[in-house]
């Protein structure tokens, strides 16, 4: 039975921090790490296998050596391993931005759309995020409040605290604000349409680029009446806790606090990506070994068996 542990791709968009480096033992070098993609075989950037016997191998070679089987039977219908997953750093706000689902996506894009969930780890005081529109509008005044810059004035405004998360449908209008670290799960796409960016500069003294007429195309303008909350109850079981995050059309993520020991099974159906959100243990596999601490991320292929996790730990398993 085979588990992973990766080595992050570091990302320095201008709005990120250090905290990645400074709190979840992320090295760079970069002056802004603002994303760590965890788990990923984006063209984009690949993370990168840290164990053996596969040391210094992409993610991305591995999945296209081994074949899908590895995936599990809940992925058969991927041509391309389905989910990325990412923390970020939001020193600054993130621009406002809209993702397209998967029709709108493989028609203009030529890759999948971006269903997205988020799960706060840090929340300075007062931090928010947008999520949403605040009341209905038409495409026109969409276009118009973005052009004359009060396009934030017709958003949902949600101070967030540790703890709270959120999915993020395709066609949502949404942001990250600054002061906050997320851990976020989400569909294997980089198609991200930028519809306003507060008339910041990029690294090159210019405007960075939107795209409002594709946003246009894409953005749900009805309120949603969704908050960040949970979709399940939280759980006690003998030595471990349980919350399920989110159950949605392209993945499964649950939390688990593990107050002494859990074992779990891992089946054919689908793969078991650990993301460790915080404290310490190990993960036990057979007669091996493997320690575990905040901000690892671990992939377990689809196969037959279990592993059992000891120590104080909290982690999102991710699955199909």
């Amino acid at each position: 039975m085979e588990i992973l542990k990766l080595k992050p791709v570091c990302k320095d968009y201008l709005w990120g921090g250090r905290k990645l480096v400074q709190f979840y033992n992320k090295e760079s070098d970069l002056d802004k790490v603002a994303e760590t993609w965890e788990l990923s075989n984006h063209k984009d950037g690949s993370s990168i296998i840290i164990n053996a016997p596969y040391e210094n191998v992409s993610f991305q070679n591995y999945l296209n050596n081994k074949g899908k089987e590895i995936w599990g039977t809940h992925c058969e219908k991927y041509d391309n391993f389905p989910i990325l997953i990412k923390f970020i750093d939001a020193k600054q706000a993130l621009s406002i931005q809209v993702h397209p689902d998967d029709e709108y996506a493989l028609k203009n894009e030529g890759e999948f759309g971006k269903n997205e969930f988020w799960y706060v780890l840090e929340a300075e005081p007062n931090a928010f995020l947008y999520y949403g529109v605040n009341q209905e509008m038409t495409k026109e005044e969409y276009r118009q409040h973005i052009e004359d810059d009060t396009i934030c004035d017709y958003l949902k405004k949600v101070e967030v605290k540790k703890g709270d998360c959120f999915y993020i449908q395709a066609g949502t209008i949404h942001a990250i604000g600054a002061g906050i670290v997320i851990a976020e799960i989400q569909q294997c796409s980089n198609s991200t349409y930028r519809v306003y960016d507060f008339k910041r500069l990029g690294v090159d003294g210019k405007p960075r680029e939107l795209h409002v007429d594709k946003a246009v195309d894409v953005s749900k303008l009805i309120p949603s009446g969704k908050n960040g909350n949970a979709d399940g109850e939280l759980i006690h079981n003998d030595g471990y806790d349980e919350l399920l995050l989110t159950k949605n059309d392209y993945f499964i993520c649950t939390k688990y606090d593990v107050l002494s020991s859990m074992k779990k099974e891992v089946t054919l159906e689908s793969f078991q990506a650990l993301t460790i959100l915080d404290g310490e243990g190990k993960i036990i596999v057979d007669d091996k070994e493997m320690y575990i601490k905040k901000g690892d991320s671990l992939f377990i292929p689809a196969q037959e068996g279990g592993y059992q996790i000891e120590g104080s730990v909290s982690f999102i398993q991710t699955r199909l």
